[in-house]
C-alpha cells in the first residue's frame, strides 16, 4: 500500500522552510562567501465495450483450469454477494472450502471479519490508528462491520453456539477481527472441510483502504476470509499451525493462495470492476446486474462498483507476458489521463516482468476512485489496484508514482504473497525499491537518497510485528523507506548486475511460497556467495543506522618560527553500523585536496597531515554513498570558525541544501 505520496508535498514545503530560516540564520553566523498532452476519452464512445458487455474469457479460463496449479491452492471460495446503495450493505452468501496443508489434525479454524475493525472507537484498528491512516481520517460516519447471520458445516450443521471472538494480540475484548470456529470433528493432514456462512457487512464511509464514497463503492477485505496456515518450514516454522493476528493499526494482510468463483449483484447502471475476469457477461433483470468474476492462484479478492465509471481496456503483451488484458476504471474527473495511468501501467509491467518474472494473470484492472475517496486510494489486490481519488484535474508524477507503486505490489504482496503482519518491509520496502528504479528508467524521476536518509529519525528492526513500531510514522519510514533503503546499500555493495540476479533469484525462487527475510539473506548470500550475518543482524534485525561523524581537528605549525609546514590531527568517530568503505575528504588552505578511504572497523580514527598550508576543512562522504547514513549534519566541520555549533550550520548551507534542491524530482 501507497502511504509515502501524499506526504511528499507536505515534506517539500515544511523542508523548504527549513532551507529558508537555515539560509536567513546563516547569514548572520557564518562568513560571506567570495503536462502531458493527452486525447480525450469520451464517457458516450468509450474506446473498449462496456465490461458487463464483453464475452466471457473462456479460453483463458479453460487454459488456466487445465494447468498445473502456479500455487498451492489452500481455500477455495464461492460467494454471492448483492450491495445495496442505499443501505451501503453488502449481502453476502459464501461456501468455503480449506484444505488442511499440515502434518497434524486441525481442530478448529480461523476467519478473520476485517469490517469489524471499524465498529467502534474501541477497536484494536481504531485504537492503534487513531481513526486516522495516511492522510485520512475516520468521520462520523466511518464505522461499519459484519455481521455473521449463519455459520453451518456442509451438512447443514450450525457452529455459531461455537464460536468465540479471539485476540491474540493484545486481549482487547472490543475487537471482533478474529474469529475462532471449533469445528465438528478434526480435519486431518491433507483433508477438507467445507462451511457455509451468511453474512451482512455494512460498509463505512471510505476509509483505510475500504468503503463508499456517494454512490461509488470499494470493497476490500469484505468477506469471512479464512486465516493463513503455515506448513512446518514456512518462515523457519518447525511446527505446522495458523498465523494469528488481529487488524491493527499498521498491519495489512496475509492468507493463503485458492481460487474464487464470485457473483457480485449490483443495480443495473453500476459498473464492476474486480479480481480476476468475467467468466460470462454480466446479466441485467429486475432492475439489478449481476457480474461473475474467477480468479485462482490469488490469495485474495477485492471489488469496486460506480455507475460512472469511464471504462477503457487494452490489449498487453510483451515477450515475459504473452497476452493480457489491462483495464481502466476511471472516474470522469480523470477521463482525459487515461493515457497517462495507461502508460505508467504499462511501463511498470514491462519492468517488473523483465527484472523479476512473468505477470501470470490475465488481467490487470486500475480503480480510480472519486474526488475525495482516498481513503480507497493508494491500495494492491491480486490483479486489481487503486490509484488516488480524482481530485486533481491536472496532477503531477504522483499519478504515475503511484500506479507504479501498486503494480509493483502485484510481484512482493501478489505473488511473493509476503507475510504483512510479521515482516511488512518485504513487500513495501522492496516494491518501494523496485518503484524507484521504474521512476527512474521510464520517467527521469531519481530519488534523492541522502534526503530520504535524513527522515529516519526513528530506525527500528525491520523484522518485527507491524504494530510493534510507534505509531504510524515509525512504521512507514522504516518499513518503506529504510526498507528501500537496505535494498539499495545492498546494491551498492555488489553493484547492480549482481544486485538484479539478487532480486529475480529471491522473486522466482520464493514465487508463491511466503518467504520470510532470513530466506531473503539466503539469496543474497547465494548469489554474492558471501556471509551477509554482519550486515543483517546491524540494519534487518537490528535498528542501526550509518553515522560516522568529524569529531576534532587540530592544527599546529611545526617550523620553527611558528610557520609551516603544518601538522593537522583529525579526529573520525563510529556512532553507528558499519561500512566497508567509509570515503573522507580533507581540504587543504591552498585548496589541495587529498581523498582517503577507511574501512571503519574501529570505533574511531585518527589521521595525522602534514603540509605546507593547514587542514581547513574535512568531510565524510563527500558523494553521499552511504546510502544509510542518516546524519550528515556531523559529517562536515571546518577548522577556523568562533563556535562549534557554526561548524554545523555550515552544512546545512553548502552540503544539505544541495540535497534539498535537487529532491524536486522525487
Amino acid at each position: 500500500m501507497s502511504v509515502l505520496f501524499k506526504n511528499r508535498k507536505v515534506q517539500w514545503f515544511v523542508v523548504m522552510l527549513l532551507a529558508a530560516g537555515t539560509v536567513l540564520l546563516s547569514e548572520s553566523l557564518l562568513p560571506s562567501a567570495s503536462k502531458l498532452t493527452v486525447p480525450v476519452v469520451s464517457k458516450e464512445e468509450p474506446s473498449a465495450p462496456a465490461p458487463d458487455m464483453q464475452p466471457a474469457d473462456r479460453g483463458k479460463s479453460s487454459e488456466k483450469q487445465t494447468q498445473e496449479p502456479l500455487s498451492y491452492r489452500i481455500a477455495e471460495y464461492h460467494m454471492n454477494v448483492a450491495y445495496t446503495p442505499e443501505s451501503r450493505q453488502l449481502q453476502g452468501q459464501q461456501t468455503l472450502t480449506w484444505e488442511n496443508p499440515g502434518t497434524v489434525p486441525v481442530q478448529e479454524i480461523y476467519l478473520h471479519l476485517y469490517p469489524n475493525a471499524f465498529a467502534s472507537k474501541k477497536t484494536t484498528f481504531m485504537r492503534e490508528s487513531g481513526g486516522k491512516l495516511r492522510q485520512d481520517e475516520a468521520t462520523a460516519d466511518s464505522t461499519g462491520r459484519m455481521d455473521l447471520l449463519s455459520v453451518k458445516t456442509a451438512d447443514g450443521e450450525d457452529l455459531t453456539p461455537r464460536m468465540a471472538f479471539v485476540q491474540p494480540d493484545d486481549g482487547n475484548k472490543d475487537d471482533h477481527t478474529l474469529l475462532k470456529v471449533p469445528l465438528l470433528k478434526p480435519v486431518g493432514a491433507g483433508e477438507r472441510v467445507t462451511i457455509k456462512t451468511d453474512f451482512l457487512v455494512k460498509l463505512p464511509e471510505a476509509f483505510a483502504r475500504m468503503g463508499y464514497v456517494d454512490d461509488f463503492v470499494m470493497a476490500g477485505q469484505w468477506f469471512p476470509k479464512v486465516a493463513a496456515y503455515e506448513r512446518a518450514g514456512t518462515r523457519g516454522r518447525t511446527e505446522p499451525g495458523w498465523n494469528l493476528h488481529q487488524y491493527h493499526g499498521n498491519s495489512e494482510f496475509y492468507a493463503d493462495f485458492g481460487l474464487y468463483d464470485v457473483k457480485i449483484q449490483v443495480p443495473a447502471n453500476y459498473t464492476v470492476a474486480a479480481t480476476g475476469f468475467p467468466v460470462k457477461p454480466a446479466v441485467t433483470e429486475n432492475g439489478t446486474k449481476t457480474y461473475q468474476f474467477y480468479a485462482d492462484d490469488v490469495h485474495d479478492f477485492a471489488w469496486s462498483a460506480s455507475p460512472h465509471f469511464v471504462y477503457v481496456e487494452e490489449p498487453f503483451s510483451t515477450p515475459q507476458i504473452p497476452g493480457m488484458k489491462i483495464k481502466l476504471y476511471l472516474d470522469p474527473n480523470h477521463q482525459e489521463l487515461k493515457d497517462r495511468y495507461m502508460y505508467a501501467a504499462k511501463k511498470a509491467l514491462t519492468r517488473y516482468s523483465q527484472w523479476y518474472g512473468t505477470y501470470p494473470y490475465s488481467t490487470l484492472s486500475i480503480v480510480v476512485p472519486p474526488p475525495g475517496g482516498n481513503g480507497a486510494g493508494g491500495m494492491e489486490y491480486p490483479t486489481l489496484v487503486t490509484a488516488w481519488g480524482a481530485s486533481d484535474k491536472n496532477p503531477d508524477l504522483d499519478l504515475e508514482r503511484v500506479v507504479v507503486h501498486e503494480i509493483g505490489h502485484q510481484y512482493f504482496y501478489g505473488l511473493v504473497a509476503s507475510n504483512e503482519f510479521e515482516e511488512a518491509w518485504l513487500d513495501e520496502g522492496f516494491t518501494s525499491y523496485a518503484e524507484d528504479k521504474v521512476m527512474e528508467a521510464e520517467f527521469g524521476a531519481s530519488p534523492n537518497l541522502p534526503v530520504e536518509s535524513s527522515f529516519i529519525t526513528s530506525p527500528n528492526t525491520l523484522k518485527q510485528n507491524a504494530w510493534a513500531y510507534t505509531g504510524h510514522d515509525q512504521y512507514a519510514e522504516n518499513v518503506y523507506t529504510r526498507g528501500k533503503l537496505v535494498l539499495k546499500a545492498i546494491e551498492k555493495q555488489v553493484g547492480t548486475k549482481t544486485m538484479d540476479r539478487i532480486m529475480r533469484t529471491y522473486f522466482q525462487k520464493w514465487e508463491f511460497k511466503h518467504p520470510s527475510t532470513k530466506d531473503f539473506q539466503n539469496v543474497v548470500e547465494e548469489v554474492t556467495k558471501t556471509k551477509w550475518d554482519d550486515f543483517f543482524n546491524e540494519y534487518v534485525y537490528g535498528s542501526m543506522m550509518i553515522d560516522y561523524t568529524v569529531e576534532s581537528i587540530r592544527v599546529k605549525a611545526t617550523g620553527s618560527k611558528g610557520t609551516g609546514p603544518y601538522e593537522s590531527t583529525i579526529l573520525i568517530a563510529k556512532r553507528g553500523g558499519n561500512s566497508p568503505e567509509v570515503p573522507i575528504q580533507f581540504h587543504f588552505a591552498d585548496g589541495t585536496v587529498l581523498d582517503k578511504t577507511w574501512d571503519g572497523k574501529e570505533s574511531s580514527i585518527e589521521f595525522k597531515l602534514t603540509h605546507t598550508t593547514p587542514v581547513d576543512w574535512v568531510r565524510i562522504d563527500p558523494n553521499y554513498s552511504l546510502i544509510l547514513e542518516n546524519k550528515h549534519i556531523n559529517n562536515f566541520m571546518q577548522t577556523e570558525v568562533n563556535t562549534k555549533w557554526k561548524i554545523r550550520w555550515n552544512l546545512g548551507i553548502i552540503q544539505f541544501l544541495q540535497a534539498i534542491f535537487g529532491w524536486v524530482a522525487w
